[in-house]
């Protein structure tokens, strides 16, 4: 008998899992392929690694009802590889990717999703919309009006049928009246067997055939590199979106390991690396997907269909799944963005802005992203450090002047910090209170030492009042005018 949590992770949403599995994988054939053809291998290679992803993640991932198989983010760092080196070391590279993103979940990098603002995460959505969307266009512009047609009446079909029946989800629906249609009138249109030739078997086990030496290392360790970072962000990006879509919560550094482990297993079977899909994720989470089946299932129908029923798969038009990808572009896309532009600070929005414009016209997910949280940082910082207060008062009998500081102390408030000090006049004592202020970094603490050590230069006694125990620390270990100041004194003696 299988246990609760097999069965709740497993099997509490059998029906539903299943008929969104068949969606996806539907709409993994032509995605598959057209990403093989960037990467420039066979068509196969993608296929198989879209079906042993699938099972790897889907056993030892950490987010329930994603998607993972082949990606564009991906295919497009491999095109040099494969072109200067071939095949093979595509392989090899695939598997070190899986070593390394291992070594990420092992080290928990899956934590510095912390870093990453809504902001960012709202215009990495918004950015792979309009990405989505784009993609579609080739298949319209220029097309006859058969294949408009189509695409209207697949939209139609996935818009509508909800209204009159939830039992089947209705992509599944449009994708098989328009290849039904498309058949019976004989249309000319395109079809996925026009993308390239299907495998007709399972994917084998085999090494790569490469030396195993460092000169191979040197060639497949910087796209090892890249691959494992980007196919990281991405994948750890779309959990946090399903995370959302599902209020329910995932494990990082599990999802980490479990791409993986994914790749690496790929390596062995014949296929490329990959990582997380946000769109077929969505795809999946929108008809109904919400366990682990539905991320396994996706995989093993995708090979059932290009393998057992390939010659239908090749039936399908592709304008058929051009209206599911337009539902998809649709349905990511934040549309209360347009309100929250009014309603949301300058800062917020300048943020969401410019991932989507980074990633849209780089079509590179990473470099958007990091774009976004860079800037996300460098406002923060910005707005932390008007947060900082200083105030002074003069006690006449003592002559002794005494600074109040309230806020943070660090490298973007530094400056307002010393120059907050009246050097101009010179008081016997000079008392520093900083109970109500923090200091964070080296910067601050050498700007604390730039201040005692004026003063002294000056005849002034200085004390220093009020350190928390974390700013005391980070003193003790960085400042350097008290251990000065106990030199001096043992000089003087």
């Amino acid at each position: 008998m299988l246990s609760p949590n097999i069965t709740q992770s497993w099997f509490s949403n059998v029906r539903a899992d299943v008929l969104a599995s068949i969606v996806v994988a539907l709409a993994l054939i032509p995605e598959s392929i057209a990403f093989a053809t960037i990467a420039g291998v066979d068509p196969q290679v993608a296929l198989y690694a879209s079906f042993c992803i699938s099972i790897v993640v889907s056993l030892f991932g950490g987010r329930p009802a994603m998607i993972s198989a082949a990606t564009g983010a991906m295919a497009l760092l491999m095109v040099n590889l494969v072109k200067d080196h071939g095949l093979q070391y595509l392989l090899a590279t695939t598997l070190l990717t899986g070593v390394l993103q291992i070594l990420c979940g092992v080290f928990k990098i899956g934590q510095l999703m912390r870093f990453v603002s809504k902001s960012v995460m709202t215009g990495f959505v918004n950015a792979l919309a309009i990405l989505y969307f784009l993609a579609q266009l080739p298949e319209l512009i220029g097309a006859s009006w058969v294949i408009h047609a189509l695409v209207a009446g697949g939209l139609a079909i996935i818009y509508l049928l909800p209204r009159v029946t939830k039992a089947i989800p209705s992509p599944i629906v449009a994708i098989i009246v328009l290849t039904i249609l498309s058949i019976q009138l004989d249309l000319d249109v395109k079809r996925v067997g026009d993308l390239g030739t299907l495998p007709a078997s399972l994917p084998t086990f085999f090494i790569p055939q490469v030396p195993f030496n460092f000169e191979t290392l040197g060639i497949i360790a910087p796209y090892a590199l890249a691959l494992c970072f980007v196919g990281l962000l991405e994948s750890l990006m779309t959990a946090q979106i399903i995370d959302e879509f599902t209020d329910t919560k995932s494990s990082k550094n599990r999802e980490c390991v479990g791409q993986g482990l994914a790749n690496f297993v790929t390596g062995l079977f014949g296929g490329m690396a990959g990582c997380a899909m946000i769109g077929q994720s969505v795809i999946n989470v929108k008809t109904g997907g919400r366990t682990r089946l539905s991320t396994l299932l996706p995989g093993v129908i995708l090979l059932i269909l290009i393998v057992a029923a390939g010659p239908w798969v090749k039936q399908i038009p592709i304008a058929a799944l051009v209206a599911v990808m337009l539902m998809v572009s649709v349905s990511t896309f934040s549309w209360s963005t347009f309100r929250n532009l009014k309603l949301h600070p300058a800062s917020t929005s300048a943020v969401m802005i410019t991932t989507v414009i980074v990633i849209v016209w780089t079509h590179n997910l990473a470099l958007g992203v990091g774009v976004g949280v860079l800037l996300s940082a460098l406002f923060f910082a910005r707005k932390i450090s008007q947060v900082f207060r200083m105030n002074h008062e003069f006690d006449e009998t003592t002559r002794t002047r005494t600074y109040h500081i309230s806020g943070q102390v660090f490298f973007a408030s530094s400056d307002a910090f010393y120059e907050g000090f009246d050097f101009d006049e010179v008081p016997r004592k000079v008392v520093i209170d900083v109970t109500h202020a923090h200091f964070w970094d080296i910067t601050s603490v050498a700007t604390l030492d730039k201040v005692v050590y004026k003063y002294r230069r000056l005849g002034a006694e200085i004390d220093i009042l009020g350190l928390n125990e974390a700013s005391a620390t980070i003193v003790d270990r960085l400042a350097t005018h008290d251990k000065a100041h106990v030199i001096d004194k043992m000089l003087e003696h």
